[in-house]
């Protein structure tokens, strides 16, 4: 005790200081990754817009927003790498966007009022998403209903006692709320666009004015490449000269990349095989099909009854072949190997027609009729059928399936849409006869209710088999897995220089890939996939620099970055020399080609000393840039129809893409358009407004080319 009491006395201060400065600690790590992190000297932004700052936790909710809408849009569909990559970009995109859009409203004094999110969200006529979201629908009419709405948000987590549909709905309110000020914007710039009476008139006089040559081309290959060298002072010159077209307004970077794909071995085939082999007997024997599907195979039971022209098999006919209880297999189909149980075979009909009467007792979950209220409904619905009442009549009247009203309540179904019908349904039009009326309950995730239906027609009655399947996909096993990673480390720690990496893919025995012009901001590479780590360790390596081992969608990568293009004129790089220097030759091949022939006088002359033949390209107008038998030459179309151009004279050389043509305008004419109704030209004033309008919805990349933006390499 005397020993406790010393320390409690000596060494109270300590420990409670020891305590305070681990508190303190843990503070200070939470606050820097959040945001007061910029306190603490680190910046927590992803990108930065004319110095607004576009914080980390800004986006990473805007991403799970987008992940949110993805489920809901998709119906729950699973994301891929390469789709999730897509909405983290997409997310990043509109945010910049959006900061530039509302840095622009703030000027036009353009906002979104506390007034207007209500009526986005709660009004009679509300935004569209709100309108079209499925439990806002009338169950009678299918259109939208505003008293659903505030009902919904009472009511959502009864409904969906998980919060996943109520944290769907928060999630599209604020999409909606946020992008109103960007919605407006568009609608400023759409509205005050038109098309004025002067363009339609000059278009029209482009459709109604024809010409026609005579053309001779000398082309470039009559003068051997080797003649006509291209430096590089030339090419750059060349690019100089165009630097709209070869300016870069940001930061771009190539690499190439030596990729080691994980393939499967023989190793990983004969375990894949072998794990079948061992299931067989099992599988042959088991009264519990559905239970040793879901529990051995990569995708789950279906139970679907299949016939010759619906089974999508190079196996179907051996396997339709065989008697009930037979297994076929393994067998290697799609990138998996399968076995094939036949369960039960009968004959079906490959196509049924039938119509029906549904009363609903439940919609999306929410109750709309008591069952024994819906039940007797139906029953009396029945039995005046079975009285001589008419079948459409009733349909009419009484059905809640508003879709196939209009059709008497008719559909057609294939064997192939068997397996997305209601089970209960598709088991009576399908083993049921023709001409068989019968009350069907039905029970799934859209609705419940009582179908009364009729079989009207069954055709095509062929030997169909329901079938089971255990798959196995044939994938590279851990052992293969880990002599691939070995060779990619052995290449990357003996090839980590720029010369090294070069001289190993020269010799052939790796196969070097090239993926140019990736941005600080690109969250994917094409041919590599979600590749956001590769890219952010390209933006902090420099010219020559060789990566570690990248392991992206089933294959590892090494890379080197090759070339460091900064926003301005282009580097003359290798992977930009060839289509400048093609250009440049070109160029000097077309002097020489004008030189060669400038005394002679017509295009007959020409084409005997050119040793070329004389051509014709007839009836081409002016609104069109594209010449039979020529090609695209807008500079030749603009001359021709210029006042400049005479009949029946050499006009001057054009250089097209691959050599040099000389005219002789045989005909110019006029060919005026029948009168235009002003229906007509209403209509067609509308599509050319509807053009413009169309062009001016890259006002946002226009933006961003006069805004400073900037991107964190390491948060993003």
């Amino acid at each position: 005790m005397s020993v406790i009491q010393k320390i409690r006395t000596k060494y109270a201060k300590l420990a409670g200081g020891v305590i305070a400065l681990s508190l303190i600690g843990f503070i200070l790590m939470d606050a820097a990754s959040g945001r007061f992190g910029d306190f603490l000297g680190r910046d927590n932004a992803v990108a930065k817009v004319n110095g607004n700052k576009i914080d980390i936790k800004d986006y990473s909710l805007k991403v799970k927003d987008y992940e949110i809408l993805y489920n809901y849009s998709t119906k729950g569909r699973p994301m891929d790498d390469a789709t999730r990559a897509q909405l983290d970009q997409q997310a990043l995109t509109d945010l910049i966007n959006m900061q530039l859009v509302n840095d622009e409203c703030e000027k036009l004094g353009i906002t979104t009022t506390k007034e207007e999110e209500k009526d986005l969200i709660y009004g009679s006529i509300p935004d569209g998403m709100v309108q079209q979201y499925p439990m806002f629908q009338d169950q009678n009419t299918h259109q939208f209903n505003p008293q659903y709405v505030k009902a919904f948000e009472q009511q959502a987590d009864q409904i969906d006692p998980t919060g996943k549909m109520r944290e769907e709905w928060e999630t599209l309110k604020r999409y909606i709320i946020q992008n109103n000020n960007l919605r407006k914007f568009n609608a400023l710039f759409g509205k005050a666009v038109f098309a004025p009476k002067f363009m339609m008139d000059y278009a029209q006089k482009q459709r109604d004015e024809y010409a026609g040559v005579k053309f001779v081309k000398v082309p470039f290959n009559t003068i051997d490449d080797k003649t006509v060298p291209v430096s590089d002072e030339e090419m750059v010159a060349y690019m100089k000269k165009h630097e709209k077209m070869y300016t870069t307004d940001e930061e771009t970077r190539n690499i190439e990349y030596v990729s080691f794909d994980l393939l499967p071995s023989s190793e990983d085939t004969a375990r894949s095989l072998g794990a079948l082999e061992r299931l067989k007997p099992e599988f042959q024997n088991t009264l519990d099909v559905e239970s040793m599907v879901n529990r051995n195979s990569d995708e789950q039971y279906k139970g679907a009854f299949v016939n010759k022209k619906s089974m999508m098999s190079f196996y179907a006919d051996s396997i339709l072949s065989l008697p009930a209880g037979s297994v076929f297999g393994p067998y290697f189909e799609n990138g998996s190997y399968k076995l094939t149980k036949v369960i039960e075979k009968k004959q079906l009909p490959d196509s049924v027609k039938c119509r029906h009467i549904l009363i609903r007792t439940e919609d999306r979950g929410q109750e709309v009729a008591a069952d024994t209220v819906a039940k007797a409904k139906i029953d009396s619905v029945e039995m005046a059928i079975k009285n001589g009442a008419d079948f459409k009549e009733m349909v009419a009247k009484y059905s809640e399936d508003e879709g196939s009203k209009n059709t008497a309540g008719e559909y057609t179904f294939t064997l192939q849409q068997r397996d997305g019908l209601s089970k209960e349904f598709a088991d009576f039009i399908f083993d049921g006869k023709k001409g068989e009326i019968k009350v069907v309950k039905v029970k799934n995730d859209a609705y419940s209710g009582y179908h009364l239906i009729e079989i009207l027609d069954q055709t095509g009655f062929e030997t169909a088999a329901k079938l089971a399947t255990i798959s196995k996909e044939l994938e590279a096993g851990d052992n293969t897995q880990s002599a691939i990673y070995a060779k990619a480390s052995e290449f990357a720690g003996k090839y980590n220089t720029g010369k090294a990496f070069d001289d190993a893919t020269k010799k052939g025995s790796y196969n070097k890939r090239v993926a140019e012009n990736i941005k600080v901001n690109d969250f994917s590479i094409p041919g590599l996939g979600n590749s956001r780590e590769m890219i952010r360790w390209v933006y902090e390596s420099k010219e020559g620099d060789v990566s570690q081992v990248f392991s992206l969608n089933q294959r590892y990568i090494v890379a080197k970055v090759t070339t460091v293009q900064k926003p301005g004129l282009m580097k003359l790089d290798e992977n930009i020399k060839p289509q400048i220097e093609n250009i440049v030759r070109g160029e000097k091949k077309t002097k020489m080609i004008v030189d060669k022939y400038k005394s002679t006088g017509t295009i007959e002359a020409l084409g005997s000393a050119s040793a070329q033949q004389v051509n014709d390209a007839d009836s081409f107008n002016w609104a069109n840039s594209y010449v039979n038998h020529i090609g695209y030459v807008p500079k030749m179309v603009g001359y021709i129809f210029s006042k400049d151009a005479k009949i029946n004279t050499l006009c001057p050389p054009f250089q097209g893409q691959d050599g040099v043509y000389y005219i002789s305008i045989k005909y110019k004419f006029e060919k005026p358009a029948p009168q235009v109704i002003p229906e007509q030209m209403q209509a067609q004033q509308m599509s050319m407004a509807m053009m413009l309008r169309n062009s001016l919805g890259l006002y946002t990349e226009t933006l961003k080319k006069a805004a400073k933006i900037t991107y964190s390499v390491k948060n993003l």
